[in-house]
């Protein structure tokens, strides 16, 4: 009697300490998703999707990036390390990096091989430019690497970033049709992601084509179809429907990635995960890292107010009610968390403000470039500028020194002239950056977004609503409103239902992990947490 009490007992412990923490966490991040969208299009999502996740999770309905630059790379890196790219060191998708005086891409690494039907290039990926640890790491060490830890996206960065440095996998779609990996996660592909890509499941979504999913009428929240703020989508005239297969003949399976069946292959792919890898199946959490990109490539080609991004949100809508249901069914309905963010919102399209009378211009890159020699050597004879990219100026230092020139003085006489121009709000040199005040808020932004080994010698930032970019489609990159107010729910175990309208910053998402599963924090986080999901 009493050797079954003590294991009763030890039973009642057991499922009390299982209880401690889910056995799956899903990330997901939602590429270029503007929390407005929640909003505009809420009377046209099921009742399964977004809408259970906020009605029946927890709404932060005023989360921001909290730096400058807003992009992709920076913004998953954000989100599962908890702090910000002057820290983490992805500042930018690519870069040109001051200290090495190359470009580089943020998830470049020559020292690996592609693994799987996909080109050299596209394989040569990992995670070794991030600098602080993740979430999913921390994840990994509490749990001596019992835990697994997959990455999936249509992007190398979105799959890689947030698996972190101690993944078991990261996966990659390739222009091939195929989810690729590198060799920094194994020497071959696991096989059931071979027997996926041997079943060219992207094919359905080619022969079916893209046609609107409700009837036209729904779509009033959109501009009209083949509207002048939209761009070309693979030289076809952005009208529906979609002829997939004319697309897939003139160039390859990548396509997908701009049609929102891109979405629909990622839950295909992470199903296939969850099944093949027994995420979730005992009392060691998992973690799944879920990001959708085809939003991301739809909104630059055809910007917000296209019936294109329209029809994406309601089929990831979809999207997002199967994976949830699947979720439910092999995972269990109190055995997981979710939470869904974006890794940035984006700007309207300038030349629909503009027609509508609001005077803002977009700025092609190209012109800055070109405006800046030409300034340069009609001041001193020569063109001082070394390189311009994501808003950063670097000099040419050797020729400075060479003309018998000082810095300060060039960096003066650049920041003069940029003031004169009329997309630019304030220009900032890097001791301006190092030593920010908080008295400034645009300022600290650009602080957090910069690291001085790394970026350049002056900072500039652009008026609100000016972006850098052409007349169709839309961008994002800048400290305002419409490219940092992003979505943030979280749901399933653990959390109890309720929303805040209180400011909170992308940032305490990874150390509210961490708190939430009782592990430590990603070691370059400031820890601010959000308490709202912690309540029990």
């Amino acid at each position: 009697m009493k050797r079954l009490l003590q294991l009763m007992l030890l039973g009642t412990a057991s499922a009390l300490m299982a209880q401690e923490r889910p056995k799956l966490v899903v990330g997901i991040v939602v590429d270029q998703m503007k929390m407005e969208y929640l909003y505009r299009f809420s009377d046209d999502f099921s009742a399964n999707g977004f809408k259970r996740l906020m009605q029946n999770g927890y709404t932060f309905h005023n989360t921001h990036y909290n730096y400058m630059p807003t992009y992709t790379a920076p913004g998953h890196a954000s989100v599962y390390t908890g702090t910000t790219p002057n820290v983490h060191g992805i500042v930018g998708n690519e870069w040109f990096n001051r200290a090495t005086g190359k470009e580089m891409y943020c998830t470049d690494d020559a020292s690996v091989k592609t693994l799987g039907d996909g080109t050299k290039s596209e394989g040569e990926m990992s995670p070794k430019n991030l600098q602080a640890t993740t979430i999913t790491d921390e994840l990994k060490l509490s749990t001596n690497f019992k835990g697994k830890v997959i990455g999936i996206s249509l992007k190398d960065r979105g799959a890689i970033l947030p698996a972190g440095h101690f993944a078991d996998w990261a996966f990659w779609y390739s222009q091939t049709g195929s989810f690729i990996s590198s060799t920094y996660y194994g020497q071959q592909l696991p096989g059931w992601v071979s027997e996926f890509n041997n079943e060219k499941h992207f094919q359905k979504y080619i022969d079916k084509g893209w046609d609107l999913l409700k009837p036209k009428a729904v779509y009033n929240e959109s501009l009209t179809d083949n509207n002048p703020y939209e761009g070309k989508l693979y030289k076809k005239t952005p009208f529906f429907p979609y002829s997939l297969k004319e697309m897939h003949a003139d160039n390859n399976p990548g396509i997908l990635r701009s049609t929102p069946f891109g979405n629909n292959l990622i839950v295909d792919f992470a199903e296939k995960a969850i099944e093949s890898e027994s995420l979730g199946k005992d009392n060691v959490t998992d973690f799944l890292t879920v990001s959708f990109s085809s939003t991301d490539y739809i909104g630059h080609t055809l910007g917000p107010r296209s019936i294109e991004l329209q029809d994406t949100y309601l089929r990831l809508d979809e999207s997002i009610a199967e994976l949830l249901s699947y979720l439910d069914k092999t995972v269990g309905k109190n055995n997981y968390m979710v939470f869904l963010t974006a890794d940035h919102a984006g700007a309207e399209n300038v030349t629909y403000l503009k027609d509508n009378k609001y005077d803002v211009e977009n700025i092609p890159w190209k012109n800055i470039e070109r405006e800046l020699a030409e300034f340069s050597v009609k001041t001193f004879g020569t063109d001082l500028v070394l390189n311009y990219s994501n808003f950063n100026i670097f000099f040419n230092k050797e020729t400075i020194k060479s003309k018998g020139l000082e810095l300060p003085k060039v960096k003066q006489a650049f920041k003069e002239y940029l003031h004169t121009q009329r997309y630019v709000k304030k220009v900032y040199s890097e001791e301006e950056i190092l030593t920010a005040s908080s008295s400034d808020y645009y300022l600290t932004c650009i602080a957090r977004g910069y690291d001085p080994i790394q970026d350049g010698d002056m900072i500039v930032l652009f008026k609100p609503g000016y972006v850098e970019y052409t007349a169709t489609g839309t961008t994002h990159g800048s400290p305002y409103s419409y490219d940092t107010h992003v979505p943030l729910i979280f749901y399933g175990w653990g959390i109890e239902k309720g929303e805040s309208h209180d400011k909170k910053a992308i940032t305490e998402i990874a150390p509210t992990l961490a708190q939430k599963l009782k592990i430590p924090f990603p070691n370059g986080t400031e820890a601010e947490v959000l308490t709202e999901v912690l309540k029990k």
